[in-house]
Formats: C-alpha cells, sequence, structure tokens
C-alpha cells in the first residue's frame, strides 16, 4: 500500500489522508520526556493498540487525519480534525508530531500548508483548535499560523496519578488547579478562520 495521495506540501513537508501503514511507523517515534505530555508516547503502544487507534480514529465521517512527511521521507506527524460540521463549514483540528523533529519548524510548515487545503480545497469557514494552556511551544507555533485564543476553560486533566512534586508540573503549576482531590487543567481554545488565505 504506502502512501495516499498528496493533498498539500511546503518547502520541506509534504501531507497525505493517514494510512495505517503511517500509524505503524508512529512506533518508531521518539518519547517525550515531560510526563505532561505522555498521552502523545505513542512508540510506547503496541501494533494492536496502534491498529485500535487507527481504526478509531478514521471510523467516522466527522473525522478526517492526514500524514506529515518531512523532506527526507520520513513520518514525522499527523494532523486531524475532527467535529466536522459541513454546513456550518467548521471543524476542529488536532496536531501530534514525532518529538524528534519537533522545534524545527515542520509544525509551522504543516499548519500553514493545510490551512490552504482545508479553506479553499474543502472549502471550510472556520478551524477551531484546543492546546492546554502548559503547552506553550503548541501555542506559539498555532498563534504563528494566524489563530487567536477566543476563550479559556477548565478540563479535568488526563492522567489523575500526576507526580505533584514532578518538576515539569512544578514549572507549569499555574496551569493547573486541584479541587476536590481531582486535577483540572486549563485549556485554550483557538480558532482561524479562511480571511487568513489571502
Amino acid at each position: 500500500m504506502g502512501k495516499s495521495m498528496e493533498i498539500a506540501s511546503g518547502e520541506r513537508i509534504k501531507i497525505y489522508h493517514l494510512t495505517l501503514e503511517d500509524v505503524m511507523l508512529m512506533s518508531k517515534w521518539g518519547i517525550h520526556k515531560n510526563p505532561l505530555f505522555n498521552d502523545y508516547n505513542f512508540s510506547a503502544m503496541n501494533n494492536d493498540e496502534l491498529i485500535e487507534w487507527y481504526r478509531f480514529k478514521t471510523s467516522f465521517k466527522s473525522k478526517k487525519y492526514f500524514s506529515v512527511y518531512n523532506e527526507e521521507d520520513n513520518f514525522i506527524g499527523y494532523l486531524g480534525i475532527k467535529n466536522i460540521r459541513n454546513i456550518m463549514k467548521e471543524s476542529t483540528l488536532g496536531v501530534a508530531f514525532d518529538p524528534n523533529y519537533m522545534n524545527q519548524g515542520y509544525g509551522t510548515e504543516a499548519i500553514k500548508a493545510f490551512l490552504k487545503y482545508y479553506f479553499i480545497n474543502l472549502n471550510m469557514r472556520i478551524l477551531f483548535l484546543k492546546v492546554a494552556k502548559f503547552n506553550k511551544r503548541a501555542k506559539r507555533c498555532y498563534e504563528k499560523c494566524g489563530f487567536v485564543v477566543c476563550n479559556e476553560y477548565l478540563k479535568i486533566y488526563d492522567n489523575q496519578l500526576l507526580d505533584l512534586n514532578n518538576p515539569y508540573y512544578l514549572e507549569e503549576k499555574d496551569s493547573f488547579v486541584i479541587k476536590n482531590k481531582k486535577i483540572y487543567n486549563y485549556i485554550y481554545k483557538m480558532k482561524v478562520d479562511k480571511k487568513i488565505i489571502k
């Protein structure tokens, strides 16, 4: 099988529809050392878990997923749109990259290329995303791509066993709230609209 048809590209990246073969390559991705990003450690998943993840992500018409390859033809990340509302012409973006390829501008380049496809080819009007307040690097990337914060709210944190003495947590303590022995974290809702495309 291999890669599907290219849907967008930048100077150093190409974007395709996500395939199961792409997802199986996630087992070779690097590991986030920061425990706040444990949910993005795909290399910890076995083949059955990766297959199940792919089936879950691609089994609904209200979701679409895309693979990102770099100039050396390495699978370095994926983009997903979910909660696709065709009448309102809006959806919500999700982004994940192999930690080995972060802080090299690939995320910004991929999102900018994807926005052209999203607004022109898919003829959508608004793209939302949600980012944890502690994920400052991602928020900066999204701002470079034209996203602006439109809301902020508290959400129950996925890892309720988080070590509250961990230096990574302590550094981002203002991004969290502990209420009734439960850990919550602040989320920024961001959006960009079609006007960004000139």
